[in-house]
């Protein structure tokens, strides 16, 4: 595991490639969860997404004989996006596997951004099937969204990002998909703090992470019938030892909670957050007991939109 020198170094490495994103609050949203919110805006990130950061991280970790032939990866959107964008700063190829039922918006960012895009069925199997065609014909080196402990480290540094701006901070939330994003918020805070909390939020009818910190292994859905798109994938072995170990609890949300949560960004904060970033916010509406007058800070994990599909 990283060490807490080694985290800073990495994010000093990758900081050329990223935005320091700012922390915005708002003082009607703090009134209505009764507590102090610090929103660290990810929807600020390049390509619009905290996922630049562990994209950037992995390749930055790869060898230049690796990174000559390229990375491949397979995502629904926003970590195909930010593999796009990172390898073109750095000048190699990326392949991307995305399934045929993700966001047009966010296929287009993939293009514009110099990705190569192979469709595939949505699912896990028919994602990780053609991720490893294209593996052997190409030699490009793989990079999962998730579970890849450079990319974990990378999708931390947005905590420690807050952390530096904002000290004293009783709790950070992350929205929870495949783990990669709390997983790395959970070190950031070991590594920069000593009695914040790092607490996750996930839908009811995608809950794997709440089930799986419930009995101790990584559980599965059946369905994935939720608005929040982004959170639409597992936990994996990497990152699931740092979230049992290091996750306080994971707080899970209604649909309409979700969508009311996203409104009331956009409506009094001004700013776009999609689905998936709007969960963690949802969860401390939901659970106002849990947080009042704490000090919170809320990862807003993104900002890509399909503006002609919008929940209100």
């Amino acid at each position: 595991m990283i060490s807490k020198e080694e985290f800073t170094k990495l994010h000093s490495e990758i900081s050329p490639f990223i935005h320091r994103t700012p922390v915005l609050t708002s003082a009607l949203l703090n009134k209505l969860a009764e507590t102090e919110i610090f929103f660290k805006c990810e929807n600020f990130q390049k390509m619009g997404a905290f996922k630049m950061r562990g994209a950037t991280a992995a390749i930055l970790a790869l060898s230049e004989k690796e990174r000559a032939k390229g990375v491949v990866t397979h995502s629904s959107g926003n970590f195909a996006q930010a593999v796009s964008l990172s390898a073109k700063s750095l000048g190699i190829p990326a392949y991307i596997v995305m399934p045929s039922s993700a966001p047009q918006v966010k296929k287009d960012a993939v293009k514009t951004y110099g990705g190569q895009i192979t469709e595939c069925e949505p699912n896990l199997k028919a994602r990780e099937a053609a991720a490893e065609k294209i593996q052997k014909e190409t030699g490009a080196i793989f990079l999962h969204p998730s579970n890849d402990l450079n990319v974990i480290y990378g999708q931390g540094t947005a905590a420690k990002e807050l952390i530096e701006d904002f000290p004293g901070l009783d709790m950070i939330i992350t929205p929870v998909g495949g783990g990669g994003l709390i997983a790395g918020t959970a070190l950031a805070v070991n590594f920069y703090t000593e009695n914040c909390k790092t607490i996750g939020a996930e839908p009811f009818k995608f809950d794997d992470a709440y089930r799986s910190l419930e009995s101790g292994r990584i559980e599965f859905n059946e369905t994935n019938n939720t608005i929040a798109d982004g959170l639409k994938t597992n936990l994996g072995d990497k990152n699931f030892p740092i979230i049992k170990d290091k996750v306080s609890e994971i707080i899970r949300v209604e649909e309409d909670e979700i969508i009311a949560a996203m409104k009331f960004i956009w409506e009094r904060m001004k700013i776009v957050v999609e689905p998936s970033s709007a969960v963690a916010f949802a969860a401390v509406l939901r659970e106002k007991d849990k947080f009042r007058g704490k000090k919170v800070g809320i990862i807003i994990s993104g900002g890509n939109v399909d503006l002609s599909n919008l929940p209100f």
